[in-house]
């Protein structure tokens, strides 16, 4: 395995400008608004540095400038969603994720969409030894995975319309086609929840359910688990348990919302 100590001075200095960058572009996702100098104090970063990747992110449409304050850009935001902060989905959140990996015994995250990504925003790991895990910043394809397709399926028209123009590039041998992708969303706007195996992570099962508020969705609630731990009894369990959570985060949105 190759590590930046191995690669040439340059290089290094590259991945590392590069991890910075996204490190604040990540930061201004989850907070939905923020100013460059809270940036600064949370990245530990010079003012004058996070203003130059500001700038450069800013040219790129990746962040816009909203009076004092900072938040994504046109190219990460395509059509209509909900417009709660990062900060407060998690804060919403919280407590079903805990009750998901207590109850499913598997792990519990919280996802919403930026651009064509599942961008994993929160987790609560399950105690087994052997288990699935997202990072928090971790991203995903949209079209891959129980999560990922919880957003999808209750997108704008013209994401997924982007999403099949960029073609649909295998991530595992279950990753689905077109025509598979479609069925999928098809049958998780009938019943609320997205099913997934192996596709993003081989031997790992997902079952998920989108997050709404009045303006859009918000998010998705997801449990991961490993396949010969995660059969049919244990997938009834996750589906019910889901949807109860799902009310029970969306009712504390609409709440919120309505503030």
């Amino acid at each position: 395995m190759t590590t930046a100590r191995d690669r040439p001075p340059e290089e290094a200095a590259e991945d590392t400008s590069f991890a910075r960058g996204l490190r604040l572009l990540l930061t201004v996702a989850d907070r939905g608004e923020v100013r460059a100098d809270e940036l600064g104090a949370l990245l530990d970063m010079p003012l004058s540095t996070v203003y130059r990747y500001l700038r450069t992110l800013a040219d790129f449409g990746f962040v816009d400038r909203h009076g004092g304050q900072f938040r994504l850009g046109p190219r990460l935001f395509i059509g209509t969603g909900a417009t709660v902060s990062s900060e407060r989905l998690i804060a919403h959140t919280d407590a079903a994720l805990r009750m998901l990996a207590d109850e499913t015994g598997e792990t519990a995250v919280l996802v919403r969409r930026i651009g064509l990504s599942s961008v994993c925003l929160h987790q609560v790991e399950c105690d087994e030894p052997l288990r699935v895990t997202l990072e928090p910043g971790t991203m995903s394809p949209l079209y891959a995975g129980a999560p990922g397709r919880a957003l999808l399926a209750f997108a704008p028209p013209e994401v997924l319309d982007e999403v099949i123009a960029e073609g649909l590039p295998p991530i595992t041998e279950g990753t689905p086609t077109e025509d598979d992708l479609r069925e999928h969303l098809g049958r998780i706007v009938m019943t609320g929840i997205a099913m997934s195996e192996g596709e993003l992570i081989d031997g790992a099962v997902a079952v998920a359910a989108p997050l709404f508020r009045e303006d859009g969705i918000a998010g998705a609630l997801a449990v991961l688990g490993p396949a010969f731990r995660c059969g049919e009894a244990w997938l009834a369990t996750a589906d019910r348990l889901l949807h109860e959570a799902a009310r029970t985060v969306n009712a504390a949105l609409a709440e919120d919302s309505s503030r």
